[in-house]
């Protein structure tokens, strides 16, 4: 898990990168070409079939819109805010999913991890500080980044199990390519042949699938209850990148609120430990 977070923190580094010498839709174009391609050869090689009537299915159309959301805040958030910041943002996530579970999936969730939802919040305000001279306004796309792949995520609890997973990632990369060409159309900034962005969107590509197979392989090695905090290592590696290949320093305040979403994300998830190990049937 730790591995597969320090690689997913490199995606975002090379995304950024990528960003910093083409246009966001020349980006998001390329990541979807490379990630559908790789997908698509997986799939024949382990033989999973993608059928239009999956492809269709509202709930998957439902799924690959938020999709499109979520890349969309986050690309655009790494080619304009430093990656510290993104860091802390994206730390957000699993409480934005406990909090969309509780209102649209009827999930029970008590007064404390809502406490630990509101204490998260209260950090992500602090990172981006909405009212502050800093702002840009430009910290408001991986905020609603994020927030798209977590209403991604609970769309995913919900599709219906005959349909692959390997199948879902495939038609989630691959509707993001229109979507870059729609950007491209838009905007004003012209397309690049930088020999450098092939590299930094090659090394995106591996990266990130390498990332997702580690990840795979620490839940299917170990229970879910044991790895699952060393998600919030991501936090210290893309925040380590960002200084290191960026010269980020990030303020006080950045690392304060950084500091309250991870406290309140480790106590929600050893919260929902808890209360599963007390609902659990005696061996």
């Amino acid at each position: 898990m730790v591995l597969g977070m320090a690689l997913l923190a490199g995606s975002d580094a090379f995304l950024k990168l990528a960003s910093q010498l083409a246009p966001v839709g020349q980006v998001m174009m390329m990541l979807s070409l490379g990630g559908t391609a790789l997908f698509l050869t997986v799939a024949w090689l382990r033989r999973v079939p993608l059928r239009r009537d999956e492809m269709l299915h509202p709930q998957v159309l439902l799924r690959n819109l938020f999709e499109i959301v979520g890349a969309v805040g986050m690309i655009v958030g790494l080619s304009k805010i430093p990656l510290s910041l993104m860091a802390a943002i994206l730390q957000t996530a699993p409480l934005l999913v406990t909090l969309g579970a509780a209102l649209f999936l009827r999930e029970p969730v008590g007064w404390r991890r809502w406490a630990a939802i509101g204490v998260g919040l209260t950090g992500m305000l602090m990172v981006i500080r909405p009212f502050g001279t800093g702002f840009t306004g430009w910290e408001l796309f991986p905020v609603a980044g994020v927030t798209g792949l977590a209403a991604r995520d609970l769309v995913t609890r919900v599709l219906p199990a005959r349909i692959p997973s390997l199948a879902v990632s495939t038609y989630g990369f691959a509707v993001i390519f229109p979507v870059g060409v729609a950007l491209t159309l838009i905007s004003d900034a012209p397309l690049t042949a930088d020999p450098r962005i092939w590299l930094h969107m090659a090394g995106a590509v591996v990266v990130t699938t390498a990332g997702y197979l580690s990840v795979t392989a620490a839940m299917r090695l170990a229970t879910v209850s044991s790895v699952a905090p060393f998600r919030y290592t991501r936090l210290v590696f893309t925040a380590g990148l960002g200084m290191a290949v960026f010269g980020e320093r990030p303020d006080g305040w950045t690392w304060a609120g950084a500091a309250l979403i991870l406290a309140a994300g480790l106590y929600s998830f050893l919260r929902e430990r808890r209360l599963a190990r007390a609902v659990a049937p005696a061996p």
